[in-house]
């Protein structure tokens, strides 16, 4: 590491890591959930460990079986390809309960989070247990790259400091130790990297606030990396705000936490689109982001009830007792959300490039917006080697959207010369996220800038430069002496400059495209399921044969993959749903305090809620996926299962996923579903779509639209 970038294999990279709760997600689900990281060009997956998983007695030692083996976790994840970061704690946060603290560690007679003897002696007991499950693990060629003490700790560096020595006497070591360090957090100098965050919103404002500052300035180009937004409901309000600090110059800018979604709360419910996840992570690659980490990247279930962050347990926010989705790429059922396709392109781009873009400071225009209220002026920013480099270009905000670019024309300045471009001025629309190449040489060429954003570079006869064309925006190639425009096509166009292939993607492909990487080499594909690479051929879940296409650069055009189910298909379920019971009457509230309403226990859910009776649910099968999509509008949805809740979901205006192998939903046994009515006053914040569903309709709002169920299964590819 230096002060400017990560090395990986000795060589400068941007790392790519995501969230995924190993202990949120069944056992026989993490091998697919760390190949589709993987395939997703995530690099490094990252995992609390929560102690209250593992140890919620004192009277047993802590479990690491089942699904809460994190050694069996860390050796899949170093198969799949993946690096490894822990993040150890003992306080973790997560909207766990206590933080993860077992009731019982929090219920002591210590100062917590302090280098109180009794904490340390509690806090080193949790540390032996993990170095008992991950020394093996660690080391010069072991999968654990980093190792997070603490969370969110932002005044008590000297612990932090005791908690590494602890840490070390365990047997636990990495390449890097890392802290989280925003709202001013003081760390101790040279013994942990500051990693850094940005959410483009969050449950934990209050349900009448505003869209906050914190979270708009996610989407504006800046220097400043601290956020002081991050974990304050947790700090309580009395503590108010700290003064930001200037990053470290001595490290590089690094990230653990950007908005990969959004939790929902019971008060405030956002749900991040796809493109305002990947806007916060791309203004954060043009602001010199030197490691791009996600919270969360797959998202996932408590493994049992009464775990979570809640009112009653001390927390400001009530949170579903089993649901944690996080509206995340990689969804709590292993469906993909659209932010995975629209991150991925961002990840090949940095698999490709990353060795170069490390190198690259970033610079700002002069003329920057003014505030946040500023939606006006061009929002830009280069990051150059002095001779090469890369332009970002962001036109996308939520809730209150940028203003289309109108005549776009940029002059950069580098060491040895000025670039203007493009040629002609051209219209941004909003919306527009842009990572044009400026300088790049390739095949004995150097492409003096290009208007589509880069994606990868392909081998073959000749490299083929792959870029994605913005939605609206004339394609403009600059390359050597040679100067091609025209209008965005709806079809691949390729243009051959000599030794070098130039492949323009259109931007309807973005959400079908994947760039995999097999034995060092890179393919491109166009596939609607997921697919990755297991074994050295390619694997795609599907519920039915997924038509997969492959740039073949010989034939120069894509060309079809041939794929045979690894089991039997199933028959197509058709479940009902079967009104038992309508709703009652609900009140507004159901208590909480005057800044954040409190969730319905489930005896008032019991009591108030309408009631169907699921039938036909498919019966589980061996290598077939079951997944429930309940299409359904209101305030709270449970799932019982013979009269247990088994899964739970606040209503934010999206269909609820539900893995029925997951919750081991199978007939013939009793599966009801409860509809809790949303009272037209209940003061609970909703985003655009659904708020504007609750204004349209009459008294509480109370809905199910649709169920149905999505049974998939594996397709190899055919040799």
């Amino acid at each position: 590491m230096t002060d400017r970038w990560i090395e990986v294999d000795g060589r400068p990279a941007v790392p790519v890591s995501g969230e995924l709760h190993f202990s949120r997600v069944p056992r026989r689900d993490w091998a697919e959930r760390l190949r589709l990281l993987r395939s997703g060009g995530i690099t490094i997956v990252s995992t609390y460990l929560f102690w209250i998983h593992h140890q919620p007695s004192p009277d047993a030692p802590p479990r690491f079986d089942d699904g809460l083996d994190v050694g069996a976790f860390v050796d899949l994840a170093a198969a799949c390809g993946l690096d490894v970061v822990v993040r150890i704690g003992p306080w973790c946060h997560g909207e766990v309960r206590n933080g993860g603290f077992p009731d019982w560690v929090q219920a002591a007679p210590v100062r917590h989070r302090t280098d109180d003897p009794g904490y340390l002696e509690l806090a080193a007991g949790w540390y032996a247990a993990v170095g008992a499950e991950l020394a093996s693990r660690c080391g010069p060629d072991a999968p654990i790259v980093g190792i997070q003490l603490e969370n969110e700790l932002i005044d008590q560096p000297e612990h932090l400091v005791t908690l590494k020595r602890l840490a070390r006497g365990a047997g636990l070591s990495a390449p890097l130790w890392t802290a989280t360090a925003w709202d001013g957090a003081e760390l101790p100098a040279d013994e942990v990297l500051p990693v850094y965050g940005g959410y483009g919103d969050g449950f934990w404002s209050d349900a009448d606030a505003p869209w906050a500052p914190g979270f708009r300035a996610q989407f504006r180009f800046s220097h400043e990396w601290d956020d002081p937004g991050i974990g304050a409901d947790v700090r309580g309000a009395t503590a108010g705000p700290r003064p930001p600090r200037p990053r470290d110059p001595r490290f590089p800018a690094a990230t653990c936490e950007l908005g990969g979604g959004m939790a929902t709360a019971y008060h405030r419910r956002p749900v991040p689109g796809a493109d305002d996840v990947a806007a916060v992570a791309h203004v954060k690659l043009g602001s010199g982001s030197a490691w791009q980490g996600y919270y969360l990247a797959a998202g996932g279930l408590n493994p049992g009830d009464g775990l979570q962050e809640s009112l009653a347990t001390g927390y400001p926010n009530d949170l579903p007792r089993f649901d944690y989705d996080f509206h995340a790429p990689i969804g709590a059922a292993g469906e993909l959300a659209p932010s995975h396709a629209a991150l991925r392109m961002q990840h090949a781009f940095l698999e490709a490039f990353g060795d170069r873009l490390a190198r690259m400071t970033s610079s700002l225009p002069d003329a920057l917006p003014v505030d946040e209220d500023d939606v006006a002026t061009p929002r830009w920013a280069l990051r150059s080697d002095g001779s090469t480099g890369f332009l970002f270009v962001n036109v996308h905000r939520p809730h209150e959207p940028l203003e289309p670019v109108a005549d776009a024309r940029f002059e950069l300045r580098l060491a040895d010369r000025e670039v203007v471009l493009p040629a002609e001025p051209i219209d941004l629309p909003s919306g527009t996220m842009a990572r044009w190449p400026i300088g790049l040489e390739l095949g004995g060429l150097l492409v003096r800038w290009a208007t589509a954003s880069a994606v990868t570079v392909l081998d073959g006869d000749l490299p083929t430069l792959v870029l994605l064309a913005d939605d609206g925006v004339r394609v403009e190639l600059s390359v050597g002496d040679d100067l091609v425009s025209h209008e965005p096509a709806e079809e691949p166009t390729l243009h051959r400059f000599g030794a070098l292939d130039i492949l323009v993607l259109p931007a309807s492909d973005a959400h079908r495209l994947w760039v995999l990487t097999d034995d060092e080499t890179r393919r491109l594909l166009r596939c609607e399921y997921p697919p990755w690479i297991e074994d050295g051929s390619l694997v795609v879940r599907a519920a039915s044969e997924p038509a997969v296409d492959e740039w073949d650069a010989a034939a120069g055009d894509f060309r079809p993959v041939p794929f045979e189910a690894e089991v039997r298909r199933p028959e197509a379920a058709a479940p009902t749903a079967t009104l038992l019971r309508p709703a009652a009457d609900v009140p507004v509230r159901y208590g909480g305090t005057p800044q954040r309403t409190a969730a319905p226990d489930h005896a008032r859910v019991a009591e108030l809620a309408a009631a169907y009776e699921l039938d036909g649910l498919p019966e589980p099968r061996p290598g077939v996926r079951r997944v429930l999509t309940v299409d359904w509008a209101g305030d709270v949805a449970t799932l019982e299962v013979d009269d247990e809740v088994v899964a739970d979901r606040f209503w934010d205006g999206t269909p609820w996923h539900v893995d029925l192998d997951a919750i081991d939903a199978a007939s013939p046994r009793t599966a009801t579903l409860r509809i809790l009515p949303l009272h037209p006053e209940a003061p609970v914040r909703l985003d655009e779509d659904a708020a504007a569903r609750r204004a349209a309709t009459p008294g509480p709002l109370c809905s199910l639209d649709a169920v149905s169920v999505e049974q998939s299964v594996r397709w190899r590819e055919r040799t």
